[in-house]
């Protein structure tokens, strides 16, 4: 899969270099190119911002820079189509099921802000508009290189053991259940015995218990966007029980 980032700072995505996604890089698995809408200017101080019309504070990026930067790409790209992600806080809330979505596209786009923000053409040159949540960054790098992390660790191969993405918080809408390594005793607190069992139905239904409990006291809300069967709701009903004691 290929990752586009249009950005002021294309040197923060070197980190995409080391750990899992710098193998997966060396490996083939994803590409990632980053390209700066300062090339696709004109003057001697390669300006991609200006005031605002009709005044007030900050600086506004200007379209010419990034439309430029976006043509570029399409054309390195030979004609593969490829989905564009404005990246705003005024867009939706990036989710474990939109990596889901990206994670089955050849080519996504991410397209950082800086400043002030965006000349309001840029919003027509995208697909979507995403946000890492409510609040306000210096930029679109964070949350580029979040949304980079997210979809390409569920590619084939990214991550060395493929269960731990449907296992982990949010893969199946619920928190992910309580997790533990050795030493079996750590300051007075002990590893529940039934993770000692060996009795793996046991542990499966321990664990699915436990992301529901766990979901129901963090997340309450992601329960009710939750796909449970009847054996999820009994197991709520005996955590109900269990709190009401």
């Amino acid at each position: 899969m290929r990752f586009e980032v249009v950005t002021l700072f294309p040197e923060l995505f070197d980190v995409l270099n080391h750990g899992l996604l710098g193998k997966a890089r060396e490996a083939g698995r994803i590409e990632v190119q980053t390209i700066t809408p300062r090339r696709f200017t004109t003057d001697r101080h390669r300006t991609v911002d200006d005031a605002p019309y009709g005044g007030g504070s900050g600086m506004v990026l200007m379209p010419g820079p990034i439309a430029d930067a976006l043509d570029h790409l399409d054309e390195a790209r030979g004609g593969r189509i490829s989905h564009r992600v404005l990246l705003t806080p005024q867009g939706a809330p990036f989710t474990q099921a939109h990596a889901h979505r990206f994670s089955e596209l050849d080519a996504l786009t991410l397209v950082c802000g800086r400043y002030e923000g965006f000349d309001e053409r840029i919003r027509g040159l995208v697909d979507e508009e995403l946000s890492l949540g409510d609040f306000v960054l210096l930029g679109g790098e964070v949350a580029a290189l979040a949304i980079v992390e997210a979809t390409a660790r569920l590619l084939p191969g990214v991550l060395g053991n493929e269960q731990s993405v449907a296992d982990e918080s949010h893969a199946g809408g619920l928190l992910e259940y309580p997790q533990y390594t050795r030493p079996e005793e750590f300051r007075g607190e002990k590893v529940p015995d039934i993770l000692r069992s060996g009795n793996h139905a046991a542990i499966a239904r321990w664990r699915r218990k436990e992301s529901l409990r766990r979901t129901l006291e963090r997340r309450p809300d992601l329960l009710e966007k939750a796909e449970l069967s009847d054996e999820d709701r009994a197991l709520l009903d005996e955590i109900d029980q269990e709190s009401s004691h």
